[in-house]
């Protein structure tokens, strides 16, 4: 699923910390973290499917909800950021 979406020009995100981010991440992957996520909408085109991650999946979860109450439709939530180096 994911080299598809990534064909389909999908944007990856990930909404760990900053910090979380710094320590460990997956290439390609960009940062924005849960609590910056509704302010920082306008980087994230609504025409583009959004892939998200984070530590566990509950973060990216939230992030999920948040975007499609927002409009984006094409939003998946694959969990842990370590599935993008499968």
């Amino acid at each position: 699923m994911l080299p598809e979406l990534k064909k389909n020009g999908a944007i990856f995100v990930d909404v760990r910390s900053a910090g979380e981010f710094a320590n460990a991440n997956a290439p390609g992957t960009m940062n924005i973290p849960l609590q910056d996520l509704s302010r920082r909408l306008g980087e994230l085109p609504k025409s583009s499917p959004i892939v998200l991650c984070c530590a566990s999946g509950t973060r990216s979860g939230m992030a999920k909800l948040l975007l499609k109450k927002n409009g984006y439709r094409e939003v998946y939530n694959i969990g842990t950021w370590s599935k993008f180096l499968d």
